[in-house]
């Protein structure tokens, strides 16, 4: 039995050991998201709403979700969007479909706070059963060359992200300029 629900300080080193663990043995990983949750914690790109823990029914935590604002600029226009970076499972945990279930609950939460789409780059097998489509089907690109199958967005609301091209601009704690 895993309960979502809205992570709280109490649970930052918690979250912590889980994302290191969650990617240390993920060959497509820079090892640092660990580190990421900290600093988008801390940015103006967080949305305490969108910070999500799973946790089962003896209270350790299982998964945790990260959404955090970004947007979609084109030379003349800036459209909202958000990021989901990163989701994470304990290893334990892995292939119960934790991860699913946070991502479902996130876009419901960012739903009802308006949000209108979501941007990632993941995994082309996994993401594609919430919804998400190529970047590239909706005019989006990103600032730096991956592979178009792993860039991939989910409108929110119908035509979420229509006529809203342009290029990815990520809160700076990415590290992306």
């Amino acid at each position: 039995m895993i309960t979502i629900r809205k992570e709280e300080e109490k649970d930052y080193e918690a979250v912590f050991k889980l994302t290191e663990e969650a990617f240390r043995d993920r060959e497509h990983s820079d090892h640092q998201e660990h580190f990421l949750v900290e600093k988008l914690r801390k940015s103006e790109a967080f949305i305490s709403e969108l910070s999500l823990v799973a946790e089962d029914e003896n209270g350790t935590i299982a998964g945790h979700i990260l959404f955090t604002k970004l947007t979609v600029e084109n030379g003349t226009e800036t459209f909202e969007s958000l990021a989901l970076a990163p989701v994470s499972v304990k290893p334990e945990y892995q292939n119960q479909g934790i991860g699913g279930q946070l991502i479902l609950e996130g876009h419901r939460i960012a739903q009802q706070l308006g949000y209108q789409s979501v941007i990632l780059i993941g995994h082309e097998n996994y993401y594609p059963k919430f919804g998400y489509k190529k970047t590239s089907n909706f005019g989006i690109s990103f600032p730096f060359e991956i592979p178009e199958v792993n860039g991939m967005a989910v409108e929110l609301v119908k035509d979420g992200l229509k006529n809203k091209k342009g290029m990815v601009k990520y809160p700076k704690e990415f590290g992306i300029d």
